[in-house]
């Protein structure tokens, strides 16, 4: 086995063409070396010895790699716009730049420190202990004023719920969110729904259907209207919502289908109603699974409903002539006041001060009744 300390690059290169390769990344501060093994009897095999342990930094690539390839992203063309900063912190940010990045950073140092739990900060107004506690609630840290003013301030808590400080700072997010707003504002109008393009019927819907109906009784009840569309396959299902879907398909465009459709769908009324199979035909747009999509019922409903409806009920109404209408007639009222009397208050009866000459003067009184 030949490593790089046994020979030069030179003498290296003329042994098999293969030069050794020091890999150095400054940014993450790892040294990647790779030594290869040469054996003269197969040049072409390349062995790695001393491999390097992966540490945090790789595994977390690693993890990156693996769910950017289950989720089909596109590492080279994906762009991280998620912003981890709240509204309100963002605007405190674009009012008070210097004072925002100032605290931004001191949360970063308390996040990266894993032997403080607590952080007390100065003194200061309302509106800054806001932004902080904003601030916190982003980072995942938990926050309280404490003391009354003047000397009331924040203390920051570290506590389960906090795993890391957010990875973008409030300048990069920032940017992102005026990006975004440049980028809404650049984009054309929504049109609305009169302008969209609706997709074509492709299936007849039939509406309250006869109870104990089977699909093999349709098909033999419009076996003849179907003679007459030989290129359509037409395929009957129930749905759910009690319901019957005729669905058209075969070599067809979109458009030709509905035409077709169009003019089966009053021939097939005809027959619905004088076999009592169904209450209605309707033209109706669904998809794979048999989700109705659009319905001709919604489109006619359009036109009916809404304030146009009501203006044309209303202008359709007749007027009435001024002098059919008879003039209000003034109304007299009376009212009648109800007053309460006030309560008469009894007589006061003198009080005798000797109580036992008073009850003497009553018995007496009680005998002379009783003699006479």
């Amino acid at each position: 086995m030949l490593t790089l300390q046994d020979l030069d690059a030179s003498s290296l290169a003329g042994k098999c063409g293969i030069v050794a390769i020091w890999i150095s990344n400054n940014a993450t501060r790892h040294t990647l070396a790779k030594r290869i093994s040469l054996v003269q009897q197969k040049p072409s095999l390349l062995v790695i010895a001393n491999a390097i342990k992966c540490d945090e930094e790789c595994l977390r690539l690693q993890r990156n790699a693996l769910l950017a390839n289950a989720l089909n992203i596109d590492p080279q063309a994906h762009t991280d716009d998620h912003v981890p900063y709240s509204d309100a912190t963002l605007k405190f940010f674009k009012e008070n730049t210097q004072f925002a990045q100032t605290y931004e950073r001191e949360y970063r140092v308390f996040a990266g420190d894993p032997t403080k739990k607590l952080l007390r900060l100065k003194p200061m107004r309302s509106h800054q202990r806001a932004f902080l506690h904003s601030l916190a609630e982003d980072f995942g840290f938990d926050s309280e004023s404490v003391d009354p003013e003047p000397h009331r301030h924040v203390c920051l808590f570290k506590t389960p719920r906090f795993v890391s400080a957010p990875m973008k700072t409030l300048a990069q997010c920032a940017k992102i969110k005026a990006a975004a707003a440049q980028n809404s504002l650049a984009q054309p109008a929504v049109f609305d729904s009169k302008n969209t393009v609706e997709k074509p019927y492709n299936a007849l819907l039939l509406s309250t259907p006869r109870f104990g109906l089977t699909a093999e009784e349709l098909e033999s009840a419009f076996q003849r209207e179907y003679t007459a569309y030989p290129s359509i396959k037409f395929h009957t299902s129930f749905l759910p919502s009690d319901e019957v879907v005729i669905k058209g398909s075969g070599a067809w465009t979109p458009q030709i289908l509905e035409s077709s459709l169009s003019s089966l769908k009053p021939i097939l009324l005809q027959e619905v109603r004088r076999l009592d199979l169904a209450s209605d035909v309707s033209l109706c747009n669904v998809d794979d699974s048999l989700n109705v999509l659009r319905r001709e019922q919604d489109v006619r409903g359009k036109g009916e409903g809404g304030w146009s409806s009501v203006v044309g009920r209303s202008a359709s109404r007749p007027k009435l002539a001024a002098s059919a209408v008879a003039p209000p007639t003034s109304l007299r009222r009376n009212f009648v006041a109800l007053k309460k009397e006030p309560k008469k208050k009894a007589e006061e009866q003198p009080v005798e001060e000797d109580w036992e000459l008073a009850a003497e003067k009553l018995d007496e009184e009680g005998i002379s009744a009783s003699k006479s």
